[in-house]
This record gives structure tokens, sequence and C-alpha cells, in this order.
């Protein structure tokens, strides 16, 4: 699997969208009325959700996302997803309301909406969404908590969290250094406090999150160079070189001093 690049992800994101709802507009209606649980979901909301999925109500679009695949009729839920795929990554995006997204994106695996089996177009405009939508999580200021619930989605969904480290890594432009300086930063300290958990992604391994890491060591070194005021950065650099030493944490516990730092007049 390729990553496309994203120089710029918000004009990507924008392209991504503008191409997703070309490419989904072309997807059949399910062959037969939606099947479920009507005691969940009632006949007219069923009833909704197999027709235009411009009308689904939001609260009707969350409910289906975040319900378990196996609610769902198998032969349905992958034709109601590509459906509602438009409507999906505009939830997820920067203006939507995506509260935990890796539930939600994980629903797109093998276990679920079997993401890898879709149509090639489909796929394709998705992968490009993606990759926009960790661009603009990385560069725009927000907790490392929010990448890391995005990228274990996209992981669970595509199979395989390699392809999308190394698009983090290959990112670049204003903001870019600064994100992957919070996002190592937060990522080394519960790694060395073996605190470092995929909520959602069974099958997801830390370790590869601890292979990557060391690497992207002279990239946080650069960015601290130029910014020696930066105290997260410096953090970032003694935090990777413990995890390469496999030795402890050089903190009682960083984050709840940044913490008590905040507290103080």
């Amino acid at each position: 699997m390729t990553v496309p690049h994203t120089p710029d992800p918000l004009a990507a994101w924008r392209q991504a969208l503008t191409e997703a709802d070309r490419i989904f507009a072309a997807t059949p209606p399910p062959a037969a009325p939606v099947d479920g649980c009507t005691h969940c979901y009632p006949e007219s909301e069923l009833h909704l959700l197999g027709g235009d999925p411009d009308a689904v109500p939001d609260d009707l679009l969350g409910c289906f996302m975040r319900e378990v695949p196996s609610h769902w009729d198998p032969d349905q839920y992958s034709v109601l997803w590509r459906r509602l795929m438009p409507r999906a990554l505009r939830h997820w995006g920067p203006e939507g309301g995506a509260v935990d997204p890796a539930a939600e994106i994980g629903h797109l695996g093998a276990d679920g909406a079997g993401f890898a089996h879709w149509p090639e177009p489909e796929r394709a405009v998705t992968l490009r969404a993606f990759g926009a939508l960790l661009g603009i999580a990385l560069t725009d200021g927000g907790a490392a908590r929010d990448i890391n619930g995005l990228l274990e989605g996209i992981a669970h969904a595509t199979g395989d969290l390699d392809p999308w480290l190394a698009h983090i890594s290959g990112l670049s432009g204003p903001g870019t250094d600064a994100g992957l300086v919070r996002l190592a930063f937060d990522w080394a300290t519960d790694l060395l406090w073996d605190e470092f958990r995929f909520s959602w992604w069974y099958d997801g391994d830390p370790r590869t999150i601890a292979t990557w890491l060391p690497a992207q060591r002279p990239r946080v070194a650069a960015f601290a160079a130029a910014h020696p005021g930066c105290k997260t950065a410096r953090d970032t650099l003694a935090a990777l070189d413990a995890l390469t030493a496999d030795d402890h944490s050089p903190w009682l516990y960083p984050r709840a001093f940044d913490r008590c730092l905040d507290l103080l007049p």
C-alpha cells in the first residue's frame, strides 16, 4: 500500500472530499431493504440508511459508525459504509465532531466493512483523504492523542501501520516539525512508562511505534537546535535516548510534572 504524499494537507483534504463525493456517488444502494435490529433502530431509520446518504441525520450516521459490525447484515454493511463514506470523512475531518475516530474508522477493517476489497477508485480516494487528515492533525497544534486516534483507526482499517508512520515522517511544511516533536514526546513517554496502548485495534503492536521513534531523533534534534527554548523538544530527546538505551524514564512522571507547573501562580 502506497500512501499519497500531501504537501499541503488542507488543500489535499478538500480535493479528496470533492473526489470522494464524485466517486462514491456511483455506489449502488443495497439490493434489499436494510436489515437491522428494530429494537435499536426503528424501520424509519433503517429506511433512511438505505436511501439518499445526504438525508441521513448526523446522529443516525454517528450511531451507524459506532455500532459493532455484527449488528448489521454482512452483505449490506460494506455497501452502507461505501455510500456514507463522504459523510464519514467529513465527520472525521477538521470541521467534524468525531470524538473517538479510532473505533469508527476501525470498523472499515477486515472484521468489518472490508475496506481492502472495495473498488480501487474508492480505496484510492479514501487513502488520499486519510493521508491529508493525518497531515492536518500533525500541523494544527492539537493534542497528540488526536493524532493517535486517527492513526490507530486508519491502521486498523487498512491493516498496516508502517506506511502511515512513513507518511508522517515524510510530511514537511509549517508546523510539521513541531507536531512531530509533540507526538514523539507523547509516544516515547508512554512507552517508557509502559502505558502505550491501542484502544480499539487489538492486533496493533506498540513495538512498531517503539521501532519507528528512534529514527525521528535527527529531526527532533534539529528542531531543538533551532528552538533552544523549547522544553518539549529537549525532553523528547531525553525520552528517545532512554527508549533507545532500554532505560527507565528520566523523570518521575513528565506529564504529572507539567500539570503541576500549570497550576503554579
